[in-house]
């Protein structure tokens, strides 16, 4: 097993109660471990919530990890997987100076490049939405920052794994 750290992508199927949260992130806060990114919503299963949680650590750590979130009585089970067994997406907002998008053509072809979208526009402001890989998301911040952002925001990762997951039998026992 390796002792270097790497980023993992973290399921967790949970009952929907008050104060997991918490517990969960209080697992990795004991370990001094920073969450990168975190998600929850609604699972493929009627009253199951999934948690999304991005790491960067030993595999060891992430196993014990496991274990410690599992013992959480809502917890049905979790999982952990490596960036190339996930189909992972991004999503961000960018909120622009409207003149910005009308005087400088070089924005537009940075919107029309980075597959970007066109949420609304105003006088005073647009906003864009760009879904992909965090590296996408990444590389438009740096193009648009040049010209003036005035706000930023971007979701959590969300993830499906490219190999069935047996939690779905799993759950559908949970729920009879």
């Amino acid at each position: 097993m390796s002792t270097e750290n790497k980023q993992f992508t973290v399921s967790v199927y949970t009952e929907n109660n008050i104060g997991l949260l918490n517990r969960i992130s209080a697992i990795f806060q004991r370990r001094h471990i920073n969450i990168e990114s975190l998600n929850t919503s609604p699972s493929e299963i009627e009253s199951v919530s999934r948690f999304t949680i991005v790491v960067n650590i030993t595999e060891s750590q992430m196993k014990k990890i496991i274990g410690q979130i599992e013992k959480q009585v809502e917890v049905i089970k979790a999982f952990y997987h490596t960036e190339d067994e996930i189909i992972y997406q991004e999503s961000c907002l960018f909120k622009i100076k409207s003149e910005l998008l009308f005087d400088e053509r070089q924005i537009q072809n940075i919107i029309k490049d980075s597959n970007a979208r066109i949420v609304t526009v105003n006088k005073q402001f647009f906003v864009l939405e760009k879904s992909g890989r965090k590296e996408e998301i990444d590389l438009l911040y740096r193009e648009l920052n040049v010209f003036g952002i005035m706000q930023f925001t971007r979701s959590g990762r969300v993830a499906v794994t490219k190999d069935e997951m047996k939690i779905s039998t799993l759950l559908k026992a949970f729920q009879e």
